[in-house]
């Protein structure tokens, strides 16, 4: 569904039908540690640019917004883990090192990279 800031994301939801007006991001409502969205959360979310990097269906998100220094403003932070492999992700663009082994097109993609750069 398409986010107040204009990007796709499956996690957000919104409802404005026959009177309802319901706007929700699924990801940090089941976070107890965050504080509530707002719809101006989305502009500086990465979620969606994850989701488009990374299609891996193990990959668990979990986005949490905290104020900044003084309560000035808000600052959202991602954190990703491997429900597969039961490990947490350095980097959610990229996914679980241990899944993408696994995928043997992959390697093809990297080694064709490696001779790339070497050319």
């Amino acid at each position: 569904m398409r986010t107040p800031a204009g990007k796709e994301c499956r996690h957000y939801h919104e409802d404005f039908h026959r009177g309802r007006n319901i706007q929700e991001c699924r990801l940090i409502k089941t976070n107890p540690d965050s504080l509530p969205w707002r719809p101006v959360d989305c502009s500086n979310c990465p979620v969606p640019e994850i989701l488009n990097a990374n299609a891996s269906p193990y990959v668990d998100l979990v986005v949490t917004v905290k104020p900044r220094f003084l309560g000035l403003g808000r600052v959202l932070t991602v954190t990703a883990s491997c429900a597969k492999h039961r490990i947490s992700i350095e980097d959610p663009f990229t996914g679980c090192p241990k899944c993408n082994e696994e995928r043997p097109g992959l390697d093809v993609f990297r080694q064709a990279l490696e001779r790339e750069e070497d050319d």
